[in-house]
Parts: C-alpha cells; sequence; structure tokens
C-alpha cells in the first residue's frame, strides 16, 4: 500500500495566458541587504488563472511530482481537484513518486491518494507501450505535464516527458506542458549522446547540459524525433513561463524551490550536477551519495589534499574546490572517510559545469586507485560513464592522457550543431 501524505493549505491565485509571450522582468521587493529576485510566472501559475479553462470538457491524465508547485506550494493537482472544474482521470508518478516518497530508482507503486482519493499509476520506468496501456486505462484524452527538471541530459524526467509523448502521439492525445524554468539557465554545454549508447539517462540526441526547459525540450522532440519515432508529432500545446529569459538562473527568480529528488536538495546541487554526476561512472570515487550535500562532495578513501591543490591552480572561472572529508551514509563507500573537494560556485555565469567535471576527472585519474565503473549486466558497453558522457570519447582520452582543454574541445563542433539546431523551438530570449 501506498504511503499516505498530507499537503497544508488553501488555494492561492495564480494564472493563464495563450502562447508564448514573455511579460517585462521587473524587480521583486527584497529584504534588506538582499538582490531584488524577478518574478516569474510559471505555467501552471498561468494555468490556474485561467481557472482551468483550456482543460475543459477533458478527461485528464497529470504526471507531475512535488515539484508541480505555485508559489504558495500547493500542488498542481489539489488545484485542480479542490477547484472542481478539472476531470482528473489519473495521476502519474514518475521515479521517486507523484508524492516524492520513493528513493533513487523507487517509486511508490499504484494505490489510491491519500489527499484527494485519486487514482496514482506507477510510470517509473515506463515503456512507451506501458505508457499507452496506462493512458487507456484511465481513459484518458488529455495529458498534463508539469515537473521541474535539472537542466542535465542524464536526469530522467526529460526521458519520463519523451516516452509520454511518443505514447500520446500514437494514442492520438492531446499533450499539455506547463512550463518552468531551467534552474541552471539556458546555455548548453557538454558532448553530444550518440545513438550507440542511448540509454535510460540519455535517449536521444541531446548535449549533457541541454540549456532548454521542459516547454522548450517538447517542442524540440516534437520537431526533431516524434515524426520518425511514433509516426507523427503530437498534438502539443506549452504553457509557457512570464519573465523568464536564459540568463537566469534558479537563485535570481522569485519562485521556490522544492527538490525534485531526494539527492538534488538544493539550486546549487543542480548547478554543479551536469558535471559531477559523471563521477556515477566512477567505481573508486563518491558522488556525495549519502551526504548533506551529494553532488556538491565529490571524494573517495583514495584521494588527498593534493586533488584540491592541483584543480585550484587550473584556475577554472567561476569555481573554487574546497579541501573536504566526508562520510557517506549510503551508497559508495557507506561508513567509510573519503578525502576529496567540496565545488564551491563563485560565479554562476562564468561556470562551465561541464568542464569543471573534466577536469576534476583528469584530475582525479592520476590516482593509482582510480577505476572507471564496469557494468556487467551490458558487457556490448560495460562502463557507465560511456552513456551519462553519450560515447566512449571522454573515457579514453583521458585514459590516453588528455588534457581538459583537449577533451572540451573535441565538442566544440557538435555543441555549435545542437545550438543551431535547438534555436527554432525556443520560447526564450537567450
Amino acid at each position: 500500500m501506498r504511503r499516505r501524505h498530507l499537503l497544508a493549505g488553501s488555494l492561492g491565485a495564480a494564472s493563464l495566458g495563450a502562447g508564448g509571450a514573455l511579460a517585462a522582468a521587473t524587480p521583486a521587493a527584497a529584504k534588506p541587504g538582499l538582490l531584488p529576485r524577478i518574478p516569474v510566472r510559471t505555467g501552471l501559475d498561468r494555468l490556474a488563472e485561467g481557472r482551468w479553462s483550456t482543460l475543459d470538457g477533458q478527461r485528464v491524465g497529470v504526471i507531475s511530482n512535488p515539484t508541480g508547485v505555485d508559489r504558495r506550494y500547493h500542488h498542481l493537482v489539489d488545484l485542480m481537484h479542490a477547484s472542481g472544474r478539472v476531470d482528473i482521470a489519473g495521476v502519474f508518478g514518475p521515479e521517486h513518486g507523484f508524492r516524492g516518497s520513493a528513493q533513487a530508482g523507487g517509486s511508490e507503486g499504484t494505490g489510491v491518494d491519500a489527499r484527494t482519493g485519486l487514482t496514482v499509476y506507477d510510470a517509473y520506468g515506463a515503456s512507451q507501450a506501458k505508457w499507452e496501456q496506462l493512458y487507456a486505462t484511465a481513459a484518458v484524452d488529455t495529458v498534463v505535464f508539469d515537473i521541474q527538471d535539472a537542466g542535465a541530459r542524464f536526469y530522467t524526467y526529460i526521458w519520463t516527458l519523451y516516452d509520454a509523448m511518443v505514447a500520446a502521439a500514437r494514442a492520438g492525445l492531446r499533450f499539455v506542458v506547463l512550463d518552468r524554468p531551467n534552474p541552471i539557465g539556458g546555455t548548453a554545454y557538454g558532448p553530444m549522446m550518440t545513438a550507440g549508447y542511448t540509454s535510460g539517462v540519455g535517449k536521444k540526441e541531446i548535449v549533457q547540459q541541454h540549456g532548454m526547459t521542459v516547454g522548450e525540450l517538447a517542442r524540440f522532440y516534437n520537431g526533431e524525433f516524434l515524426p520518425a519515432e511514433a509516426g507523427a508529432s503530437v498534438r502539443l500545446e506549452v504553457v509557457a513561463c512570464r519573465g523568464w529569459t536564459g540568463h537566469l538562473m534558479a537563485g535570481d527568480t522569485d519562485l521556490p524551490w522544492v527538490l525534485p529528488s531526494p539527492n538534488m536538495p538544493t539550486p546549487e546541487t543542480a548547478l554543479v550536477y551536469p558535471g559531477t554526476c559523471m563521477f556515477e561512472g566512477v567505481a573508486s570515487i563518491s558522488e556525495g551519495r549519502g551526504t548533506t550535500r551529494p553532488f556538491e562532495l565529490v571524494g573517495g578513501p583514495g584521494l588527498d589534499h593534493h586533488w584540491s591543490d592541483r584543480l585550484n591552480a587550473l584556475g577554472l572561472p567561476g569555481v573554487a574546490f574546497r579541501e573536504a572529508y566526508f562520510t557517506p551514509t549510503f551508497n559508495k563507500f557507506a561508513n567509510t572517510l573519503c578525502a576529496g573537494v567540496e565545488v564551491k560556485v563563485t560565479d554562476q555565469r562564468a561556470f562551465d559545469p561541464v568542464r569543471a567535471g573534466v577536469a576534476m576527472l583528469v584530475e582525479a585519474r592520476r590516482y593509482p586507485s582510480f577505476a572507471w565503473r564496469a557494468d556487467t549486466w551490458d558487457p556490448q558497453r560495460p562502463y557507465w560513464i560511456d552513456k551519462l558522457t553519450g560515447s566512449p570519447r571522454l573515457r579514453t582520452m583521458i585514459d590516453a592522457g588528455a588534457g581538459v582543454d583537449e577533451v572540451v574541445g573535441a565538442w566544440r563542433g557538435e555543441l555549435a550543431a545542437f545550438n543551431a539546431r535547438r534555436r527554432r523551438y525556443l520560447l526564450y530570449p537567450r
């Protein structure tokens, strides 16, 4: 049986408008000594302000998790249900579950939501065929997607979006994305996924830090991938944000932060994640799971203080590496003292997280204890780092002694091509 959850609160005002037009950003009031926050309205805010009218007469299936909230932390599903204006046919929970009670690689199962009495379907790891089955079981006409992304290719909610869109296209359903800002901005970084290395952490050809909102990604998927995979594009509508531009990070706006997964606790975690998540592909080094600063604390039993010294000597823009020691409570090296670094972003706009992650790998490779993670369940593609980065290139270059500039330079052309390809699907100024 699913866990029971309670949410407190009355209904707050939000807003809906049509299309993707942007309102001029004006500074919000700020406490003395703090920079003013830019007011931003999400797709949810705009849909609710319009009293859900775009969903009139539809049986609606909602794909969401705890991040689908307004600025007063009221959840999309709870707002819809309390309004009495939306016929919610079912809710679909991704990894970690609809209410967010499951750890990485887990779900809440299928059951009845305690607050609303709605059926919540377990959609974690659902194939496209499974999505079609779920839609048919719930008898939905329109699918609504509202999940906060973290901005990296290997953050799995964007592939939940992709598979759900493909299934909706095949079933002839309408698909509505309630957009939210990309918390790490609109700039793309890193290597391209290649067809031979696709997996659940990267199903299609986008770069490692895609620099797009989920609404923009949905438009990109719909134009670039769905016609070939689904036989047609889906009937897509994106309820765009107002007030967001691609240079804004999560801390620049007045929107609340809700951790989108248990190991993504803060916006600072999201900033470093496109780079430090690559340490999931290293067996000898913890990426900080099991600590209070996952992906910001990185280290292992075989490292020492020289790692931070060498990293700081590189003079990478926008980042400093604090010598750090930690003992994870679970995952790699549980209950074992690790030496390493805390990644401290000093200038968000100068910081390239993928370049920083490459530098960390290059310098860590010098230690005798260094070992890539080998996946015995996938003998044809045995290295997890290859699935994370999209090909064997990064691993083989680092093993051969390539420096940071050489590794990063190897994907310059494909990154430029991706930036050109995505331009027509963007909704917000860059």
